[in-house]
């Protein structure tokens, strides 16, 4: 790998650490489409591997706001759809699968601009859960369905609560694609290089998130997944 794609890879993890390190979303909707224009080969472990350190410092920083009984849910749902993400990638093409992804993402963000307040409960753990299980294992994004149900909550419980899930359905995802060979040893090694990068963003998040109200928090939620799922949807 040139420098110069070095380079742009340590400032757009730095910037996606800071930004999720603050709202709880967006690294992958920051990083996936840089690498997949840089290297396609890095999707999806690179972005997996990535995100690990920062939602361990995420989750510790704001451990007192986890919500244990979603995260619980969410988890179980989560790790019994990892091996449905790994077939997507097995049996639906790349182009197929993001544009139902996007497609599914974008209305479920207008729907919720239209809708009420609500607390989520445990279908829409579950529910939340299991298609993030099979779309962050298939293309490394799995934010939006866990933050239109943390939407209405409080930002450090967003915050904890969706880096808590992240961090275990990560590794799980993980050890499936390399036990599968989908996913390559520099994958690794790249994201372990990049650390810095993303302890800066990580680093610097820690002095903006604390000042996230709830009515920013969740348009930033809402904005986040009509993006991500646009993003999907154009293929970029």
């Amino acid at each position: 790998m040139s420098t110069e794609t070095l380079a742009v890879l340590a400032v757009t993890v730095a910037v996606a650490a800071f930004v999720q390190g603050s709202s709880g979303l967006g690294f992958a909707l920051i990083v996936a489409p840089v690498a997949g224009i840089l290297d396609p080969g890095l999707l999806p472990v690179f972005v997996l591997a990535s995100m690990i350190p920062l939602n361990v410092y995420v989750a510790w920083r704001e451990r007192a706001s986890l919500d244990l009984r979603g995260a619980g849910w969410i988890t179980a749902a989560r790790l019994a759809a990892t091996p449905g993400g790994l077939a997507l990638l097995w049996l639906i093409p790349d182009r197929s699968l993001g544009l139902f992804v996007g497609i599914a993402t974008v209305l479920a963000a207008v729907v919720s601009l239209a809708a009420p307040a609500f607390t989520p409960g445990r279908a829409a753990y579950v529910g939340a859960g299991a298609v993030t299980g099979l779309t962050e294992t298939a293309t490394g994004v799995g934010g939006p369905p866990l933050a239109l149900v943390y939407q209405h909550r409080p930002p450090a419980e967003l915050r904890s609560t969706v880096a808590a899930c992240f961090l275990v359905g990560e590794v799980a995802s993980l050890v499936l694609l390399f036990a599968a060979g989908k996913g390559q040893p520099e994958d690794l090694g790249l994201a372990v290089a990049l650390l810095p990068a993303i302890a800066a963003g990580a680093w610097l998040s820690r002095l903006v998130h604390h000042r996230m109200d709830a009515r920013r928090m969740r348009l930033f939620v809402l904005g986040f997944a009509l993006v991500s799922g646009l993003v999907l949807i154009v293929g970029l």
